[in-house]
């Protein structure tokens, strides 16, 4: 736990090539990054996404910006749809936007525009496995994920599944940023564990920004 440290400025720690953890890089903006997803969650609810195999995913999901990551029997997709509400997803609140820009400028990366934004909530026992974000056209643009509410083990390896993993706390405030040489690295959560955060309940929650659409 990174507690002892919460009143202290921000920090960043190296990763990997192209990876960086900027420690509570958005603490001062928790309440007001809450308030906009509450907004985001108003008009796409939540919901727990089924993979093309028949899995009943364990994070509760919503999307924003012009284009939002969801799933069929086929597999996975952009759409700007909410598949849900039948609507365009909402847009990106501005407070996104501003952590999003600030953190990719301080990771490195300042011409990063994302156009959709992947907002998770976790609850007790909720896990993300080992993937890759690799259903994006342009692999040029970085990641850059957010983390808020309870604390969360966050895994970190390689291109090849199998690599060697890192395992790190990540806690209110937290942005990760990865993209260059890290970009397909394999990562995941571990499943969280029982807590109750002062704004967020007993939920964790994480904001992913991604450039969906074809820079071109």
């Amino acid at each position: 736990m990174l507690d002892l440290f919460a009143d202290s400025d921000p920090w960043q720690e190296p990763l990997a090539p192209g990876a960086t953890i900027l420690r509570r890089f958005a603490l001062a903006r928790a309440d007001t990054l809450f308030q906009a997803i509450a907004e985001v969650a108003a008009l796409s609810p939540f919901r727990h996404m089924v993979t093309p195999g028949g899995y009943t995913m364990s994070v509760a999901m919503t999307n924003c910006g012009s284009l939002g990551w969801t799933t069929n029997d086929r597999g996975y997709l952009y759409s700007s749809i909410d598949p849900v509400t039948g609507q365009p997803w909402p847009l990106i609140p501005a407070a996104f936007s501003t952590i999003c820009h600030d953190a990719a400028v301080a990771a490195g990366y300042p011409y990063f525009q994302p156009d959709a934004c992947l907002v998770n909530r976790y609850a007790p026992g909720a896990k993300l496995s080992l993937h890759q974000d690799k259903d994006e056209p342009d692999l040029r643009a970085p990641i850059v994920s957010v983390s808020l509410g309870l604390p969360a083990v966050f895994q970190f390896g390689g291109l090849k599944r199998s690599d060697p993993l890192k395992r790190l706390m990540l806690e209110q405030g937290d942005v990760v940023v990865w993209g260059g040489e890290s970009r397909l690295f394999y990562h995941g959560i571990q499943p969280l564990k029982p807590g109750i955060h002062p704004l967020a309940g007993e939920y964790r929650y994480n904001l992913t920004f991604r450039q969906a659409s074809d820079s071109e």
